[in-house]
C-alpha cells in the first residue's frame, strides 16, 4: 500500500528534535525557523514537556469525555489566568480546524443565523465550515461550497458594516494576523470595530488565533494588542508542542447545552498534560516577552537585507517580503545552509515561525545565509 499523495515533500527525513534544532536520517542538523506551522512554541523535546508527558503516560493516557478529567479543568483555569480571560469558558478538541468548525457552529446555535463573514486571504481549516470559510477556491469541494460565506477585504469597516446590516450573519471569523495569506495583519482600530459592530447586529466575532496565539507575537493572544472582545476565540498548534490539541474559549454570553457539541480524542490526558507543560514552560521561562524582544532583534538583523521590501508581522510570527519570488531562496536556505522557513499565498514572502525560545545568534544564521545568497 502507497500513501494517498497530497503533501509536497522536501527530502529530508527527521528523526530528532531538541531546541530549534531539527537532525535527520544523515546526522545532519536543521535549524527550524518553521516550528512545523507555527506548532512547536516551546521548543522541540523540552526536558519538562517529555517528563510530564512520559510520566501521564504511566498512569492513564485517555479515556473519553464520558467521565471525569480533572486535568481538563486545570487546563481551564490555568490557561485563565494566562490569557486573563477567566470569565470565558474552555472546549477541547484536536485541532485548529475543528476549534474553527465548532466556533462557526456555536455561533449559529446562538444566533439562529446561518451566513458568515470571513476575510480575502484567509485560511481557517479544511473541514466542511472552515474551509467554506477559506478564501482558496481550490480546496473547497463542491460538498463545502454552500454559500453561506462572505469574503470581505481585511481591515474595510465599511464594507463590514454594510454586510452586517443585512441583519443574517451568525458569525465574523478574522485572523488577527493572517498566516497562509502572507502576514497581513488586522488594524488595531478594525479589531476593536469588528467587536463593536458584531455586538450592534448580534453576530459572535470568533478570533481565529490557531496559529497566533499561545504567545507568538508577544501576547497570549494576538488580539489582545487591540481591546477588542471576541466572543469565541480558537486556537491549536503551539497549544500542544507537537501534541493534537485544539479549543475554543467561549464568552459567557453563549450558552452551553448538553450535547451541544461533542469530541471523542479532546481533552484526552495526555493533551492536557501537554497543555498544562506548555502554559507552565511560556511562564517560567517568560516566552512572551521574549518573543517581543526577539522581533526587534529580527528586524534590526533584517536591516540592509538586498531585496527585501518590509518585514512583516509580529513577536515571532514574522515574514521577509522580497521583490522577487522566493520559492528557489527557500530551497538554498534549506538545501545549502540547512535552515527551514515557510511560505505563503505571497509568493515573495519568506515566513519565519520559529520555537519561542529562539536566540539572537540563531536568527543571525539566518541573515548571515541570506547575505551569502543575496549580495
Amino acid at each position: 500500500m502507497e500513501l494517498f499523495d497530497v503533501y509536497p515533500r522536501f527530502n529530508i527525513t527527521p528523526v530528532s528534535a531538541e531546541g530549534c534544532w531539527i537532525t535527520d536520517v544523515k546526522g545532519d542538523r536543521y535549524l527550524d525557523l518553521y516550528g512545523g506551522h507555527a506548532v512547536i512554541s516551546i521548543g522541540h523535546s523540552h526536558p519538562k514537556y517529555v517528563r510530564n508527558l512520559t510520566t501521564q503516560l504511566h498512569k492513564i493516557a485517555f479515556y473519553s469525555n464520558s467521565v471525569q478529567n480533572p486535568l481538563q479543568e486545570e487546563v481551564a483555569a490555568h490557561l485563565g489566568r494566562a490569557s486573563g480571560l477567566e470569565t470565558y469558558r474552555l472546549f477541547l478538541c484536536n485541532s485548529g480546524a475543528e476549534a474553527n468548525e465548532n466556533a462557526l457552529k456555536l455561533a449559529s446555535f446562538h444566533t439562529g443565523k446561518s451566513k458568515v463573514i470571513a476575510f480575502k486571504n484567509s485560511f481557517h481549516g479544511r473541514t466542511s465550515a472552515a474551509v467554506a470559510a477559506t478564501d482558496n477556491p481550490a480546496i473547497i469541494s463542491n460538498l463545502n461550497a454552500v454559500h453561506q460565506v462572505t469574503f470581505l477585504p481585511l481591515n474595510d469597516v465599511a464594507a463590514l458594516e454594510n454586510a452586517l446590516s443585512k441583519k443574517d450573519i451568525s458569525a465574523v471569523i478574522l485572523e488577527p494576523i493572517q498566516g497562509v495569506g502572507g502576514l497581513e495583519m488586522a488594524q488595531t482600530s478594525f479589531m476593536e470595530e469588528t467587536a463593536r459592530l458584531c455586538r450592534e447586529h448580534q453576530a459572535v466575532f470568533i478570533a481565529d488565533e490557531v496559529q497566533s496565539g499561545f504567545g507568538r507575537t508577544g501576547a497570549f493572544f494576538a488580539f489582545q494588542h487591540s481591546e477588542a472582545a471576541p466572543g469565541i476565540i480558537t486556537m491549536a498548534k503551539g497549544m500542544g508542542n507537537g501534541f493534537p490539541i485544539g479549543g475554543i474559549l467561549i464568552h459567557p454570553d453563549i450558552k452551553s447545552s448538553p450535547g451541544l457539541l461533542g469530541t471523542t480524542f479532546g481533552g484526552n490526558h495526555l493533551a492536557c498534560v501537554a497543555t498544562l507543560s506548555v502554559l507552565n514552560v511560556l511562564e517560567q521561562e517568560q516566552m512572551l516577552p521574549h518573543a517581543a524582544q526577539m522581533e526587534g532583534v529580527f528586524r534590526t538583523l533584517a536591516e540592509g537585507i538586498p531585496g527585501l521590501k518590509q518585514v512583516r508581522g509580529k513577536g515571532l510570527m514574522l515574514g521577509l517580503e522580497m521583490d522577487f519570488q522566493v520559492a528557489d531562496l527557500r530551497k538554498k536556505l534549506l538545501y545549502t545552509h540547512r535552515i527551514f522557513t515557510g511560505n505563503s499565498k505571497n509568493k515573495n514572502l519568506l515566513r519565519i515561525l520559529p520555537p519561542l525560545r529562539i536566540e539572537e545568534k540563531e536568527l543571525q544564521l539566518l541573515f548571515s545565509a541570506l547575505k551569502k545568497e543575496l549580495l
